[in-house]
């Protein structure tokens, strides 16, 4: 048996890179899973390579339509949701100064708003599913070592991760309070390998002076204990576990997943 065996998940922002390798892994685990994304020819792609077990589903987190119409899909296509992953954000990489403030608006769509919306409008089918589940139903937050600890690259990005971060404890609390068998916990990732990563990498070099992104990419292996920039895979290994009965105990919590910079 494995570990998501008859489960059903959503994955907000999963055409590529955490998002794309969580749902491989689910899939791998036994799991049905919705891939929902705005890069519509992506995440198709992404889909057809896991098989019948995934569908692809145009999903703009900041669109309460755009919820509704995915989770319908689901519910439509496997009749139960029991893992809600939100892990679509986006990283601005720009000074308190430089931020105008349409930048800032955008970046509390996605990264606030969006986990809101999709928390609000899965918890039906969630609250459903955990009535036939033994250890009840999941909702994983993408928050970050910015969300737990400042960031010199990008404070309001950290300032949207900490929400995340304060957000995920506060929904665990509601729904243990009203009894709703919905566990709720955060994961944080340090710099991983991905096209985000890489904009942390360009303004990294950005703020030293340089072009030179190999340089950032060298200054933050080197500060990294375990000595390597994370994969997808490393994060998405966590979100499994969470959204797994493995971890039936926890709610409220948040995984590390860092190489160590948070232990400095």
């Amino acid at each position: 048996m494995n570990r998501l065996d008859g489960k059903v998940a959503l994955i907000s922002g999963a055409a590529r890179g955490i998002g794309a390798e969580t749902a491989r892994l689910m899939v791998d685990a036994g799991a049905k899973v919705a891939i929902g994304d705005v890069l519509d020819e992506r995440g198709r792609d992404t889909a057809r390579g896991l098989g019948e077990a995934a569908l692809y589903v145009h999903l703009d987190v900041t669109s309460e339509a755009d919820w509704q119409a995915a989770i319908d899909a689901v519910l439509g296509r496997w009749g139960r949701l029991d893992i809600l992953v939100n892990n679509a954000g986006l990283f601005l990489g720009k000074d308190i100064e430089a931020a105008t403030i349409e930048e800032w608006h955008r970046l509390c769509a996605v990264n606030l708003t969006g986990v809101f919306l999709g928390t609000k409008l899965a918890l039906p089918a969630l609250r459903e599913a955990a009535t036939t589940s033994p250890e009840g139903s999941v909702i994983v937050n993408l928050a970050s070592t910015a969300g737990i600890v400042g960031s010199k690259q990008d404070p309001l990005y950290s300032m949207t991760k900490g929400g995340v971060t304060l957000f995920t404890k506060s929904a665990a609390l509601e729904f243990a309070r009203k009894r709703y068998r919905i566990r709720v916990n955060s994961i944080h990732p340090g710099t991983i390998d991905t096209d985000m990563g890489d904009q942390v990498l360009v303004t990294r070099a950005r703020n030293l002076g340089t072009n030179d992104v190999e340089m950032a990419r060298r200054q933050v292996i080197e500060r990294l204990p375990i000595g390597r920039m994370g994969a997808p895979t490393d994060i998405a290994k966590g979100i499994v576990f969470l959204a797994s009965d493995d971890a039936a105990f926890m709610t409220g919590a948040g995984l590390v997943i860092d190489g160590g910079i948070t232990a400095q």
